[in-house]
């Protein structure tokens, strides 16, 4: 049986800590999604999130402001909806 995200207190942390990043901008937006929305993500939006955090700052950013949309393994629907949310975080 695969324990989920909501149910292992240390994945919550696991994920909380991957989203401190370098970049502050990222910093602060991922927190105050977290901040909001951690004890509601669904297992689709904790895997988009994960993928996200597998990104260097310089292109997750690029990704949150827009500059440019999701490619190769974050090229996903799930992603594209969590993408959507964290721009109007």
């Amino acid at each position: 049986m695969t324990i989920r995200h909501q149910e292992d207190p240390a994945k919550r942390a696991r994920l909380r800590w991957r989203a401190r990043r370098g970049l502050l901008e990222n910093d602060l937006i991922l927190t105050r999604y977290l901040d909001e929305n951690e004890e509601r993500m669904t297992d689709d939006e904790v895997d988009a999130f994960s993928r996200l955090m597998d990104l260097t700052d310089i292109d997750l950013m690029e990704l949150l402001l827009a500059r440019k949309e999701p490619d190769a393994a974050v090229d996903l629907p799930h992603v594209h909806a969590l993408l959507k949310k964290l721009r109007n975080a």
